[in-house]
């Protein structure tokens, strides 16, 4: 009884703080920005203990413990700051910047589990607040965090550069840091990856479209203060990229039947997932109009995605019940979630509204609507007897269509609005029966997705990553990573029709695949073996299955780990444990 009252007043305090749009963001903006920076070493005053520069994910160190900084958090939190500074919005964030980036160049340099600076390690996901390297079990490598803080970090030097006080900063001091980050992308982009929700292992949308960004934003840095040896690399490496985001040998991201993108290469998951949407506003351009190529908010596979990632919410929360089929809704990641028994994220639930807002921007910039066969049916929901076609602003359909969709846009602001705490605190995520804040308190970046959203709302816009005018290459080249022959022999006794295979974190290793997994040879039993060409100079994890009769037994942790040779052969031998 005494936690169902509890609960009950937490609702109603939530529910009491319920208003318009227009109220949430006049008043939870300051509190978002304020979140934010408390959040933020040194002097932060949730921070305690953070190196200057690093941002804590949370003050929460219990259920669950997020005083950890995360390289891709840390990275969007600090493209919002950026963009804040840089467009004058406030001049007083300049010192966080030079404070993040100082620790970020000292990061890179931390020897940790995914490897050192040159083995891998720049894409360990996480570290100490104190910048000292996270040794757990984690979901590792997770391939996005080099190229999110090289876009933040350039979007930095662009504008030092166009004021014309930093050019030597940033040819002697970010130029250097950005290389790695930027090198590792072109030469790792299209081994698997962790995404961003730390679960899956594969290729991951959101990944490959940040990656992209990031060789684009690079090789124009690197053109302007003239590194251009790698100019070539670059340009080619995110012709691969754009190529893979629409058609690969392996799966395309576009589900063209089913009208959404698919999150994750791998998962067994349905694949819709916010990490989709979110992609769209983190590679938004304004200056690319509604390109499909790109996924631009406005495009009609965005728009088309977006529908079907919010209506998959529509039945599955509690919260949700009532509302009718064409009005905003809490969203989760994704429909399948059970992480806390997968509730609705403040941080996704922004995200659906600054795509709106962001396709809003380019709509009145261009003047016109395009709706196409694919993004029909998302317009349908606001013009039930629409067509294709296309609406210029002088029609009553265009007129109509942009009020509709402004408010549905606005609708996700208050669904946030309804449930955040009278104090103005985001949580990560919200109870999807009662609507209470649940999992990590202050989570840092909801309160930059709540800034980036309200700033989409009221039109602003940041520097164009020239996404314009781009054009897919027909067909996907690699990366050409160097490979080196490494020999597995594991000592393992079997039964009659058993066999013993191998599986890890790399390409040559099947990606963790327990199907694809590869059968070593027992021509020298009890030692089992085989030889591999895997990537050179890389921290690999792997493992050794049993197969009997379609049963499968994972050898037990924690991962055998190596880094591979740079060149030449290695060995590995094991015993089966």
């Amino acid at each position: 009884m005494r936690f169902t009252l509890l609960t009950s007043l937490v609702a109603l305090a939530t529910a009491a703080f319920a208003q318009t749009a227009d109220d949430y963001v006049e008043s939870e903006g300051p509190i978002a920005k304020a979140g934010l920076l408390a959040n933020v070493g040194p002097d932060g005053s949730k921070a305690h203990g953070a190196k200057a520069g690093l941002v804590v994910a949370s003050p929460s160190t219990q259920d669950p413990d997020y005083l950890y900084t995360w390289t891709r958090d840390s990275a969007l939190v600090f493209k919002t700051i950026t963009d804040q500074f840089t467009t004058g919005e406030d001049d007083s964030l300049r010192t966080h910047i030079d404070q993040y980036t100082a620790a970020q160049i000292a990061l890179q340099q931390v020897s940790n589990p995914s490897g050192t600076v040159s083995t891998g390690g720049l894409a360990e996901p996480k570290f100490n607040i104190d910048g000292t390297a996270f040794t757990g079990p984690w979901g590792r490598p997770q391939r996005d965090g080099p190229a999110l803080r090289a876009t933040a970090i350039i979007t930095y030097a662009n504008w030092l550069l166009a004021n014309g006080n930093g050019t030597s900063y940033v040819t002697n001091t970010l130029w250097p840091m950005l290389k790695l980050d930027l090198d590792y992308t072109q030469n790792n982009w299209n081994q698997s990856t962790f995404d961003l929700w730390e679960e899956i292992n594969s290729s991951s949308f959101f990944t490959t479209a940040v990656q992209h960004r990031a060789l684009r934003d690079g090789a124009a840095l690197a053109t302007k203060i003239g590194q251009t040896s790698v100019v070539s690399g670059y340009t080619t490496q995110a012709d691969n990229l754009l190529c893979f985001l629409q058609l690969t040998p392996k799966q395309s991201y576009w589900n063209p039947s089913a009208g959404y993108i698919t999150a994750n290469t791998g998962g067994g998951r349905s694949g819709k997932d916010a990490n989709t949407v979110l992609t769209s506003i983190h590679t938004f351009d304004p200056e690319a109009g509604c390109d499909a190529i790109t996924f631009q908010p406005c495009s009609d596979k965005a728009l088309s995605n977006l529908k079907v990632y919010v209506d998959s919410f529509r039945s599955i929360y509690t919260l949700n019940s009532g509302i009718a089929a064409s009005a905003a809704v809490a969203t989760g990641r994704y429909p399948e979630d059970s992480y806390y028994g997968g509730n609705p994220w403040y941080l996704a639930t922004s995200a659906v509204a600054e795509q709106l807002y962001d396709a809003l921007i380019v709509w009145n910039k261009q003047g016109k609507i395009d709706v196409t066969a694919t993004s029909l049916a998302f317009f349908q929901q606001f013009s039930p007897s629409i067509t294709a076609g296309s609406y210029p602003s002088s029609s009553a359909t265009y007129t109509s269509l942009i009020s509709a969709i402004k408010t549905f846009a606005d609708g996700f602001l208050v669904v946030n609005a309804k449930h955040t705490p009278s104090n103005g605190g985001l949580s990560e995520q919200f109870n999807r029966n009662d609507g209470t804040p649940l999992s990590a308190v202050d989570l840092t970046w909801s309160y930059a997705a709540a800034l980036t959203s309200f700033a989409a709302r009221e039109g602003k816009t940041y520097a164009s990553w020239g996404a314009a005018g781009l054009v897919a290459p027909t067909t996907c080249g690699g990366n050409s990573v160097p490979g080196v022959s490494v020999t597995f022999n594991v000592q393992a006794t079997t039964i009659f029709g058993e066999n013993i295979y191998l599986t890890g974190s790399v390409d040559a290793l099947e990606d963790w695949s327990p199907d694809n997994a590869l059968l070593l040879s027992s021509a020298n039993y009890p030692t089992w073996s085989i030889t591999v060409t895997v990537p050179a100079n890389t921290n690999i994890e792997y493992k050794y299955i049993r197969k009997n009769n379609g049963q499968v037994t994972w050898e037990s942790d924690p991962n055998n780990s190596f880094t591979s040779p740079a060149s030449g052969s290695a060995t590995r031998n094991d015993q089966w444990r």
